[in-house]
């Protein structure tokens, strides 16, 4: 028992002695010190380095949030034509091309409210004249839904600034103004107007740049950047697309007497007479 006593007291003395000495105490607080300082430096880095990466949420695979990417899509989609089935789809009525040949302009206007008016799309149709789902030609945001006796209702859908498709001559409807819609989407059925009766169960499609049409059957299977970058005149436009025969026509609407039959016959007479 002694013995353990006498090194418990040697080695508490022992301890004491040690703190006794002058740089003990020095030493514990720079080594304290130390130790802190190189915690918090440590903390700092830690900090600093995260700061380095900002982590939004298009960084994140699996984000909703891609709309740059949705954009680029858009640009490099190609017109298609607006039906499910195109290898079954008509042209019934062209486009009418102020530098087309006389008869093929002839042939692209339409007869409404005794005045011949340009076609300023496209009216497609089906083989067997059934009516069949109309589509999104492009992706875009619709931007007007119509109802309207003349035209047949009309649909509008933006693809970029400037750049729309109208849908025209179409009944049930499934979509709304405001709503994104996808490339090939139905967009509603085919149906029949007044301003093209002649056409029957039809979708009447136009292509417009800044309020101007163009002829759809130039940018189908093109890309939208096609479109965009076209420089478009409007001098064509203001110009007057009568022609001959269709004066001819409307002068025989006006007033059936004086066809060039009667007149001939008339001319006859006189100089029988004389």
């Amino acid at each position: 028992m002694r013995e353990e006593e006498n090194k418990r007291s040697s080695q508490s003395s022992s301890v004491k002695r040690f703190f006794k000495k002058r740089w003990v105490f020095p030493a514990i607080y720079i080594a304290s010190a130390a130790i802190i300082l190189t915690a918090v430096l440590w903390y700092q880095t830690s900090n600093n380095a995260s700061d380095k990466y900002d982590y939004k949420s298009t960084d994140i695979a699996g984000k909703k949030n891609q709309e740059p990417a949705i954009e680029v899509s858009k640009t490099f989609e190609d017109f298609k034509m607006p039906v499910e089935k195109a290898d079954a789809a008509v042209v019934k009525t062209k486009f009418y091309d102020f530098n087309g040949k006389t008869e093929d302009q002839e042939a692209a206007l339409v007869f409404y409210n005794n005045t011949y008016q340009p076609n300023t799309g496209i009216d497609v149709t089906m083989k067997d004249d059934e009516s069949f789902n109309v589509v999104a030609s492009l992706s875009g945001t619709v931007t007007r839904v119509d109802e309207d006796a003349v035209l047949g209702n009309v649909i509008e859908v933006e693809h970029d600034k400037g750049i729309v498709t109208q849908y025209q001559s179409v009944k049930d409807i499934k979509i709304k103004v405001g709503q994104e819609v996808k490339q090939g989407q139905v967009l509603a059925t085919a149906g029949q107007s007044l301003f093209n009766e002649k056409a029957g169960t039809h979708v009447h499609f136009e292509i417009r740049k800044d309020g101007i049409a163009v002829n759809p059957s130039d940018y189908f299977n093109k890309s939208l950047s096609t479109l965009q970058e076209a420089e478009l005149s409007t001098d064509k436009a203001s110009e007057s697309v009568e022609t001959p025969q269709m004066k001819e026509k409307e002068q025989m609407i006006e007033d059936p007497d004086s066809s060039p039959d009667v007149d001939k016959e008339s001319t006859s007479t006189e100089k029988a007479n004389s």
